[in-house]
């Protein structure tokens, strides 16, 4: 008689897979590094549908990265929150581990913090924060495919154990339909459990042996990450602090930047660095900032024209000397004796409020002599348009009206209004750009600006306007225009400064202007300083 084997009762096959059972699916793994809301998820978005430049980049890394998209997004999260914050890493999906460490490796490098100064809360500078570590990113991703593959490897090993589990309660399932009355489990239904649990177990140890070969890959590979995010980071930098100072220098607020679409901003920003308006940035971010200065060195109370030192008591006019006199404890008395008795030197001045006053006029030479360039490489016409567009500003702060006339042969003439020195960038941009290089002729320009200083004279009552000739030439006018011209200034009461680039005044400039200045180096924008005050 064959003696059957016993029937494995149905509980002891539940203890033996006991750790199996039960199980409840775990939270699904971020493929995010960086924590977001559901606004950052909206700005992401809508910047990836207006930035083809962005998907040209995923597209083109991913040849050595399969998770591209998340990766940039990531960094462009990371430039774009206040406070970005990273998910623990034992909560990332295994295949993104690569993609946590270069975000947290770039938010730990000091220049991606400056970065940040530029890119927090703006949209389309976070993108080309982006762009701008193109090169390092491929080259990151280069340097760590065999971390990228060991991360890869312990994602699918993870999923193997736990499909494996999964398998395990269903054999247990099956074999719980197959037992008895008495709960003993038939043969081929223990056999199935016994697999599934040995697999399980090899899926589990695989898992394990893949977490720690990543592990180990991710540790290795931790250097070039860091050296890499340093280098992109510096690099994102320069150019975002680049592209803010350019646009600072040509006047572009950042309330404008914000109200263009991201082509809009990116073409601003490329056509601004390229080609002729490149040369003219650095002269026009010191100009700017010298007129700045010299607005703020007027004396208060009295923007007219300063004509030399007389006695008083108006404290906002002392002469620095004066001033000298309150940080020695010895002559305080004295100044405060002098003070009560109105014998204090002060500043005197004469002139009217700029407010009503007529328009800053500048007309600007754009005959062909003015593309010659100094040793330093900065043309005649550089320096001329820097120096108008800060004339702009001058009008701006004075809310009266700019008008940029532009000039070279007798018909050559275009006209610019900014009307309280309100700019559209584009129409400054024209301004900057539009060149005639014909031959000199100062009739019709100062034509067209005595015109605009008639026409506000006609309609608004103002005078005392400013005319500022900025040419590197001379030219002849009839006698019959200069008489004219004499009388036309006698009526609207407008001052006229010339200004000769990198040549001598001739007597046909000194006799149209009140006063001329002569640069002879175009570096130095001293000579025309005191400008400022005076307009």
């Amino acid at each position: 008689m064959i003696k059957r084997k016993p029937l494995t009762a149905l509980k002891d096959l539940a203890t033996k897979a006991g750790r199996w059972l039960g199980l409840t699916a775990p939270p699904a793994p971020h493929t995010h590094a960086v924590k977001n809301d559901r606004f950052d998820e909206l700005a992401w978005r809508d910047t990836w549908d207006q930035a083809p430049t962005l998907r040209e980049l995923a597209y083109d890394l991913a040849d050595v990265h399969d998770y591209t998209d998340d990766l940039l997004r990531d960094v462009w999260t990371a430039a774009y929150k206040a406070v970005p914050e990273l998910h623990p890493r034992h909560e990332m999906d295994r295949s993104r581990l690569l993609n946590h460490q270069v975000v947290e490796a770039l938010l730990n490098a000091a220049d991606f913090t400056a970065l940040r100064d530029h890119t927090v809360g703006d949209p389309y500078a976070a993108a080309m924060a982006v762009l701008a570590q193109r090169a390092a990113l491929r080259a990151m991703l280069d340097q760590t495919r065999d971390a990228q593959q060991a991360a890869q490897a312990a994602a699918e090993a993870q999923q193997e154990a736990e499909h494996a589990a999964h398998a395990v309660q269903a054999a247990l399932e099956a074999a719980e339909q197959a037992a008895d009355e008495d709960g003993q489990v038939p043969e081929d239904a223990e056999a199935q459990v016994a697999d599934a649990i040995a697999a399980a177990e090899a899926a589990e140890q695989a898992a394990q042996q893949a977490e720690q070969a990543a592990r180990s890959a991710l540790t290795d590979a931790a250097p070039r990450i860091h050296a890499a995010a340093r280098a992109a980071a510096a690099e994102a930098e320069q150019q975002a602090r680049e592209e803010s100072e350019l646009m600072a220098g040509w006047g572009v607020q950042p309330g404008d930047l914000q109200r263009m679409s991201f082509e809009e901003r990116q073409q601003l920003a490329q056509r601004l660095a390229g080609g002729r308006l490149a040369e003219f940035a650095l002269l026009i971010g010191r100009f700017r900032a010298m007129a700045k200065g010299e607005r703020a060195r007027r004396v208060r109370g009295a923007p007219g024209e300063l004509i030399g030192v007389t006695m008083g008591d108006d404290l906002s006019r002392l002469v620095p000397s004066e001033l000298v006199a309150l940080a020695v404890p010895a002559l305080r008395a004295e100044f405060a004796a002098r003070l009560a008795e109105g014998r204090l030197m002060t500043y005197e001045t004469h002139g009217e409020d700029s407010a009503g006053a007529g328009a800053i006029i500048a007309c600007v030479d754009c005959s062909s002599s003015m593309t010659k360039a100094d040793g330093n490489g900065i043309t005649r016409e550089a320096w001329a348009k820097a120096f108008a567009l800060a004339l702009l500003d001058q009008a701006r702060a004075s809310r009266r009206t700019f008008v940029g006339v532009l000039f070279s042969s007798e018909t050559q003439v275009r006209v610019f209004r900014f009307p309280q020195g309100r700019a559209d960038i584009g129409q400054v941009l024209e301004f900057a750009e539009h060149f005639f290089a014909g031959g000199t002729s100062f009739q019709a320009p100062l034509d067209a600006a005595a015109d605009v200083l008639q026409e506000q004279h006609d309609t608004a009552g103002m005078r005392h306007g400013d005319i500022v000739l900025i040419t590197d030439g001379e030219c002849r006018v009839t006698g019959e225009w200069m008489g004219e011209w004499r009388k036309r200034k006698a009526i609207l009461d407008h001052r006229v400064f010339g200004v000769t680039v990198t040549s001598s005044p001739g007597p046909v400039l000194e006799e149209l202007c009140d006063s001329v200045r002569t640069v002879t180096d175009l570096t130095d924008l001293d000579v025309s300083a005191d400008m400022f005050r005076l307009i």
